[in-house]
């Protein structure tokens, strides 16, 4: 025993290509390179936004509107038409300017779920050329400048997320393809000619930033024109004639609106925006303490995702389900109600675990689902379920995590190896939750005060998670030497 406390005062406590290198308005040698653009095909991962029967209201505009999808549209009745006369072609934009999407970015992939589910022809755009200028929409200040290298990293990281969550139901190009071998010439003729400084100016996100001291560039302030151009080139050449993007795009899709006006007159072309993400209180719901929710299992585990998403507060629940899911209107309509006391009994946090199950699924599939309830019914203090390595790697992301010596752990009394790892801030604070039968190893409740940590209650031979009550808990990484 006296062994393990000093092993435990002398312990060291951790707490916790296809891009080429730019966008050159002249390719070397002078000559230009011409490539076909192509339609990246879609890999067939995950089917649940595919294509299924129409709710009763069919026709998209009005489905998305009652989901409450809907900030702002070019024209809606000439939107409305254009979809009740057959199939569109619409796209939304991601720009891989990180190496994975985040939870703010899954609306735009639900609205264009939602047009194929009402037969029309979504697509996604990869901007590998955009995400080399930087969109200074909602942005304070202007972007790191990326390398190609990241560029082609993120841009396969975040085309693999939109292929599992949509399936085959999507269309991704990039749009790298049809700007990499424009002059700066062709530019101003094909683009540059009908643009109109005044009214690009004009740009909410433009004023903010000319206010700004901060200023804009000249690289951002075009970056309307390259998205208008993306919108012209596919509809000329993909027949797309609808773009959606946040509220915080208006600007830049209503200049693809009025170019295709312009250069393809009399077609026409639609923007509709949907809202951004937002909490009751004003606060990104696609943040968290530790930064963006990340739609890709490297950067957040489907556990994570489950848990941000569980802990939605009942004044936004209800409207995430219509935002973020495709749960029945009546469905929600009725859980709506029974959390206003109204008809049945209402179980708490219902609500929030059909948000938590449904987005998880449709992000990370059924065995994200299942790894995501399974660590949570693991890491209730009493719970039956056994932790595994698994469970405990994806806890460890969000708990304080400290590191300690085996000496300092195994033959160590439980009540020292807590002071050590920083959970409790004395011996006799942590004898005391023990007394009181508060205290957890591996969830399982302590009874004796004089509990010592034997070797089988490291999990794996790795780590071990004490608990002093329901919420206070720390994991302890077993060190593969004494410190």
């Amino acid at each position: 025993m006296a062994a393990a406390a000093a092993a435990i005062s002398r312990s060291a406590v951790l707490c916790r290509s296809r891009l080429r290198e730019s966008i050159s308005p002249f390719p070397a040698g002078g000559r230009r390179r011409r490539q076909p653009h192509r339609l990246l095909a879609a890999r067939p991962l995950h089917t649940a936004l595919e294509s299924s029967p129409p709710p009763p209201l069919s026709n998209v505009v009005d489905i998305l509107r009652e989901r409450g999808l809907v900030e702002s549209i070019t024209g809606e009745d000439e939107l409305r038409a254009a979809c009740a006369a057959g199939s569109v072609g619409v796209y939304c934009g991601f720009d891989p300017t990180a190496e994975s999407l985040h939870l703010g970015n899954l609306l735009g992939l639900v609205v264009l779920a939602w047009f194929r589910r009402c037969g029309h022809r979504p697509v996604a755009l990869v901007g590998g050329a955009t995400a080399r200028v930087g969109d200074p929409s909602g942005k304070s200040l202007e972007r790191p400048e990326l390398d190609p290298a990241a560029i082609a990293r993120n841009s396969a990281a975040i085309s693999a997320t939109i292929s599992r969550v949509l399936g085959g139901a999507v269309d991704l190009v990039d749009n790298y393809d049809w700007w990499c071998d424009m002059t700066l010439l062709d530019f101003l003729r094909r683009v540059g000619r009908y643009a109109r400084v005044g009214a690009m100016i004009g740009k909410e996100s433009v004023k903010k930033r000319l206010s700004s001291e901060e200023g804009l560039s000249f690289t951002e302030f075009s970056y309307q024109l390259l998205q208008g151009y993306d919108f012209l080139h596919l509809f000329k050449a993909h027949g797309v004639s609808v773009q959606v993007g946040g509220s915080d795009q208006w600007g830049n899709i209503t200049a693809g609106t009025e170019l295709i006006r312009k250069v393809a007159k009399p077609a026409a072309a639609h923007g509709l925006t949907f809202p951004l993400l937002l909490k009751s209180d004003g606060s990104k719901f696609g943040k968290s303490e530790s930064g963006a929710v990340w739609l890709s299992p490297e950067k957040l585990s489907p556990y994570k995702l489950y848990q941000h998403l569980f802990a939605v507060p009942d004044a936004d629940v209800v409207r995430f389900l219509k935002m973020l899911t495709f749960v029945p209107m009546a469905e929600i309509e009725a859980v709506e109600r029974a959390m206003a006391g109204e008809g049945e009994g209402y179980e708490a946090n219902a609500a929030q675990r059909r948000l938590a199950e449904e987005v998880t699924r449709m992000v990370h599939g059924e065995e994200g689902v299942r790894e995501a309830e399974r660590v949570t019914a693991a890491l209730r203090p009493g719970a039956a379920a056994e932790l595994d390595a698994a469970a405990m790697e994806a806890v460890a992301e969000g708990l304080p995590v400290c590191e300690l010596s085996a000496e300092a752990v195994v033959g160590a009394p439980l009540a020292e190896v807590a002071v050590a790892a920083g959970l409790m801030a004395s011996k006799s604070a942590a004898r005391r939750v023990l007394r009181q039968g508060g205290m957890y190893l591996n969830n399982a409740r302590v009874e004796s005060e004089e509990r010592v940590v034997g070797p089988a209650d490291v999990v794996d031979g790795k780590m071990l998670l004490i608990s002093a009550g329901k919420k206070n808990k720390m994991v302890v990484r077993i060190s593969s030497s004494s410190s």
